[in-house]
């Protein structure tokens, strides 16, 4: 197995991170990794993680998450110098990165990439994720070894927080696209037709989606086992409002998805798949 050219330091062992974390270690990449969960860390802190590594990688839940990681005790801004490189898979408003990077640069000279990720804890796992990538082409080139092993895809999109405009256009058509099919599974049941055979029925033509392909087996199944959690979806949908808003863009669909999403948590599905969207419609 030929060595790869630089080490890795990972915050964030979670749903994501720990199939990613696996992968890259079985394909030969030094990784050093931290989680607030201690039996899933090899050491014991972000500052650690983030010393010896030529790259820092994030996987964090939520921008508190991030900031704490990075900015608070024994934070990865504590460790890193301008010779590394930080690379954030989170998904997070687009401004806070921007604020985030301008911030750590400050203090470290080191530089922040944004890549939001699609795709799952399988795609995770089998090494086929969808990035969508701000920040300057050189650190882009410099990932390119990385991107290989973990993504199918990865696009640059622009400057920094380029990658998490185009997630928040990712999370508005996963999100919508979650009520619409909840939406359909439900009428099937009062047209009086399997729903387990529509995949089937409709492949190949317009209404046929990786969404579907998916999502719609587990609303039928009523298999509702977390691949990601509902909480999740239902914090990038206010992100994306937020985001529309600060735009002034209107966003109508987003907002019947949102409300869906937010009266599904009020009957304690949070911690679902983010599929139990449809036991609303039950």
């Amino acid at each position: 197995m030929a060595a790869k050219p630089f080490s890795l330091g990972y915050v964030g062992i979670g749903l994501m991170g720990q199939p990613m974390t696996q992968r890259l270690a079985s394909l030969g990449w030094s990784v050093r990794g931290y989680d607030i969960v201690p039996e899933r860390s090899t050491v014991g802190s972000a500052a650690e993680a983030a010393r010896s590594a030529d790259v820092v990688l994030l996987n964090l839940p939520t921008n508190d998450a991030v900031k704490a990681a990075v900015f608070g005790r024994d934070g990865v801004a504590s460790a890193v110098s301008a010779k590394q490189l930080v690379v954030d898979f989170s998904t997070i408003p687009v401004n806070e990165c921007r604020s985030h990077a301008a911030r750590l640069f400050e203090q470290t000279g080191c530089r922040w990439v944004d890549a939001p990720v699609s795709g799952g804890p399988p795609a995770s796992a089998a090494g086929t994720l969808t990035v969508m990538a701000g920040g300057e082409e050189a650190d882009l080139e410099r990932l390119a070894p990385l991107m290989r092993d973990i993504a199918a895809r990865c696009t640059r999109m622009g400057a920094l927080g380029a990658g998490l405009a185009a997630k928040m256009i990712n999370q508005l058509v996963v999100g919508v696209g979650h009520a619409m099919l909840a939406e359909a599974v439900a009428l099937c049941g009062k047209a009086g037709i399997d729903a387990a055979r529509i995949p089937d029925c409709l492949a190949g033509g317009y209404a046929d989606s990786n969404v579907m392909k998916a999502y719609w087996p587990r609303m039928v199944q009523e298999d509702f086992a977390p691949r990601g959690y509902l909480r999740q979806l239902l914090k990038d949908l206010e992100m994306v409002n937020d985001w529309a808003g600060g735009m002034k863009a209107p966003a109508p669909m987003l907002g019947q998805a949102l409300s869906l999403y937010r009266l599904a948590a009020s009957h304690g599905y949070s911690e679902l798949d983010s599929s139990a969207v449809v036991k609303i419609y039950k």
